[in-house]
């Protein structure tokens, strides 16, 4: 690709590495590639991607590198240039590593791994690759039925990856260097704990299509158990975690307060596969809070975990991270509430900054189904902590529901509908009001559930439901989101899908299916082409399983007995409900009672973590930095507003006292010059700061720079008086120069001294439909050529239009140009 090339893609910064967090390690004895078949800022929010490139950067003798899947323009580029998928941090091929590392986070994201391997010239088939090629593993929710995909993968790690990530790199690392055959490492990986090679079993089916048997080739391991990291504390968490330059989906620091969940929702998988529930200490929290806060300079912490209301010390931790950080303008949000889990003291300390999101779950409508599928919720729960929220300051309230659940019936919508009122009628009674977005989600059942056996509902089914739905919301003025129902009905298919499958994503990929999870990209034509080209029935997949059918996890323990599930079947067609961990054992068979254990931390006093800050407000007095700045090599791709995120982060992780606004959502006090053109490299990029006086410029200069990453560097600093100009009323000029590609270059200076000559060149310039006229001519105020350099000084217009009009070409033709911002002309002093 060209030197330019990042110029013809939307939002280059996903394919240019170097974000702070990130590393490069040349030399290594192994090359270890975390790859995300989603989009960058997708897979840049998903922690678990975050916690395995952190284990990996722990072992000297790894090259931990990154892959996203390119987005479609990304994918033509490459396709056009005839170049392979590289890594974020060396700009390698991906078919040069050792290891290539799937996260399997969506069914719907599946052909997308395909496509990567494609672009990266691999084999798709793990049987037609050899000796030459990386070793290529899955892991993640997704791993717990890989059938759909077991083709194309040599093997995966079922369960928890923080040690056996290391198992599996030395592995691989020590058969290297032994130069044994790809059959004996296959063979040493599977004697780990916690990694399926599918090579070593052999699916057979009967006549009517299901699975008659899955036979172990390897007798020593009939089934693979899934791995179990025993204590979170003892687990290495990133404390200096990769921020993106673009905006990520999470945009954060993100700490898991704890793994599993005692709930027993009989319809979540995630429930079911991360037993038991491991609770990080709120001292180690508080420390990893600390660390990455100074390694980001985010300004949010979210408590993840499945259920965050549920952790021992929520409320403790919760009074003392807001103590620590409110007066630094860094607020607290918990993604995953429980109804009933969150107090009136929390609500108080989450708003103390900002109110960062508040939703709830009930998943049903109705008592009845909450019931079935042991949500163990009420009604009156859910509206005391909706009327807290709103009584609180918050304003939006989103509710999670699902249809399709089994047993469903009419009056558990018709309930949905008037629960989803009731919340926002809590807006009025509190005083302040208020409004409710209701998401409606397709149920699909889920392997290692209770639910595994039920069918899925007919997309019929879905969208008349949708449809009900959306008129009757709609009569009490509340907002529905809901998922496209041919995606939840796809969806279905690869969740509890088998190896038979895999033929119908190879065809999909070849038809040219992409991002099936995006709307905007799901060709709902192609994959009804693909099915039946390969001659595979999707309605398969969605119907009832027996019970005693070989169904295609079987072979793969996620800690959770058969039994077990059969009999929350049996509880949950009765409508009997299954008490919590916490308060009991339920027997379904994930602990041994010696490592793999419930761990909960004892509870706390609510001041237990309790902190006095030194500065309880800000000083009354404030001072004007100015500062000019250079923004060279790969972060001459970062757009305007890319800038003003990575110096808002870069202020936070240098320690700036930085000034905020006041209001509902405070922002720190700077401001920019004016937007410099993505790909125009600059030695002359001038900010406002406002910070707390005394601080000083010097010191603003080198605490900056030392936050900032290597491309951005603060040349000069000064103070100025509060109320100076801004500097965009103060600009009056700026040098160019811009470096002219062969042969566009032969006659530059023949070229300038003609256009010199000119009284007039009218240019217009159109964006989204609206014209700008310009008189290039009348703004060009000096202009020299130099061999194949342009240099000018100009008003209005950008360097390029000025550039195309003295060589007498369209903009398009200097594709290939490189152009340098040297100076800005002031109308005083600067």
């Amino acid at each position: 690709m060209s030197n330019n090339s990042l110029l013809s893609v939307d939002k280059p910064a996903r394919y240019m590495g170097g974000e702070m967090g990130s590393v490069r390690v040349p030399g290594a004895d192994l090359a270890f590639v975390l790859a995300f078949p989603d989009v960058y800022e997708v897979g840049m929010s998903h922690l678990g991607f975050q916690i395995l490139y952190g284990v990996l950067k722990t072992a000297p003798w790894i090259a931990p590198e990154r892959a996203y899947a390119p987005w479609p323009d990304m994918e033509k580029m490459l396709r056009d240039s005839g170049q392979p998928l590289c890594t974020l941090e060396s700009g390698a091929p991906l078919g040069a590593a050792d290891i290539i590392g799937f996260t399997l986070q969506y069914e719907l994201s599946y052909t997308n791994i395909l496509n990567m391997l494609d672009l990266s010239e691999i084999p798709l088939l793990a049987s037609q690759r050899g000796e030459g090629h990386p070793l290529i593993l899955g892991g993640g929710p997704g791993a717990y039925n890989p059938e759909p995909v077991a083709d194309f993968f040599d093997a995966f790690l079922i369960g928890d990856g923080e040690e056996a990530v290391l198992e599996i790199a030395q592995v691989v690392r020590d058969a290297k260097d032994a130069r044994l055959p790809k059959a004996e490492l296959l063979k040493k990986l599977a004697a780990i704990e916690g990694v399926y090679v599918p090579s070593l079993f052999e699916v057979s089916y009967r006549e009517d299509g299901r699975i008659a048997e899955i036979k172990p080739l390897d007798e020593g391991h009939p089934r693979v158990r899934r791995r179990f990291v025993a204590d979170l504390d003892k687990a290495l968490f990133p404390d200096t975690p990769i921020v993106p330059f673009l905006k990520a989906v999470h945009d954060r620091v993100s700490v898991e307060v704890s793994r599993g969940c005692t709930r027993g929702c009989r319809f979540c998988q995630a429930g079911y596969i991360y037993r038991p529930v491991r609770e990080r200490s709120p001292e180690r929290i508080l420390e990893i809070v600390e660390e990455a806060l100074k390694g980001t300079g985010y300004d949010e912490i979210s408590l993840l975990s499945l259920s965050t209301g549920d952790y021992s010390c929520l409320a403790p931790l919760l009074k003392g991270l807001m103590d620590r950080y409110a007066t630094q303008k860094k607020a607290v949000s918990l993604p995953s509430l429980r109804v009933g889990s969150l107090s009136d003291e929390m609500v108080q300390e989450i708003a103390r900054v900002r109110k960062t999101g508040f939703t709830l779950a009930p998943e049903a409508g109705s008592e009845r189904l909450r019931g079935v599928i042991n949500k163990g919720i009420s009604a009156p729960e859910l509206l005391e902590n909706a009327r807290a929220a709103y009584s609180a300051g918050w304003r939006l309230i989103k509710l999670y529901f699902m249809i399709g659940l089994p047993t469903e019936e009419m009056a558990d919508l018709e309930g949905l509908v008037e629960l989803s009122r009731e919340v926002k009628r809590q807006g009025k009674l509190s005083g302040n009001g208020g409004e409710v977005n209701v998401s409606v989600s397709s149920f699909v059942p889920k392997p290692h559930t209770p639910f595994q056996w039920e069918p899925q509902i007919t997309e019929t089914e879905i969208v008349e439901k949708q449809r009900w739905l959306r008129q009757e919301l709609k009569k009490k003025k509340l907002n529905m989101k809901w998922q496209d129902s041919s995606l939840s009905m796809l969806e279905g298919v690869f969740a509890r899908g088998d190896r038979r499958l895999s033929r119908v994503l190879v065809e999909a990929h070849r038809l040219g299916c992409r991002f099936d999870g995006w709307w905007e990209h799901y060709d709902r034509l192609k994959w009804e082409e693909a099915f039946a080209a390969t001659g595979v029935d999707p309605s398969f997949y969605h119907r009832r399983r027996e019970l005693d059918e070989t169904l295609p996890w079987e072979h793969l323990d996620c800690g959770v007995t058969t039994e077990y599930l059969l009999e929350e079947r049996q509880r949950a067609l009765a409508n009997v409900p299954t008490s919590d961990c916490r308060t009991g054992c339920t027997a379904c068979g994930v602990c041994d009672f010696d490592e793999v254990k419930m761990r909960l931390q004892e509870k706390r006093e609510f001041t237990a973590f309790g902190w006095t800050p030194e500065h309880d407000a800000e000083p009354a007095e404030a001072s004007r930095v100015r500062i000019r700045f250079s923004k060279t090599g790969r972060m001459r791709y970062l757009s305007h507003l890319e800038m003003l995120t990575l110096f808002t982060r870069a202020v936070g992780r240098a320690g700036v006292p930085i000034r905020f606004s006041q209001g509902f959502h405070p922002h720190p006090k700077f401001s920019f010059a004016t937007a410099l053109s993505v790909g125009v490299e600059s030695f002359a990029e001038y900010l406002d700061m406002e910070i707390d006086a005394g601080y000083g410029a010097d010191t603003l200069k080198e605490a900056l720079n030392r936050a900032l990453p290597e491309g951005v560097e603060v040349l000069e600093a000064k103070e100025i008086p509060l109320r100076s100009a801004s500097l965009s009323t103060i600009m009056e000029l700026v040098r160019y120069t811009v470096r002219i590609p062969p042969p566009l270059c032969a006659d530059l200076q023949l070229q300038a001294a003609r256009f010199l000559e000119k009284e007039s060149v009218p240019y217009v310039r159109e964006k989204k439909g609206k014209s700008l006229e310009l008189d290039l001519r009348h703004e060009m105020k000096e202009l020299s050529a130099h061999g194949d350099v342009l240099e000018m000084v100009v008003g209005r217009g950008k360097p390029l239009e000025f550039a195309a009009a003295v060589c007498d070409v369209p903009v398009e033709a200097l594709a290939e140009a490189s152009v340098q911002k040297v100076e800005v002309l002031f109308s005083g002093a600067w």
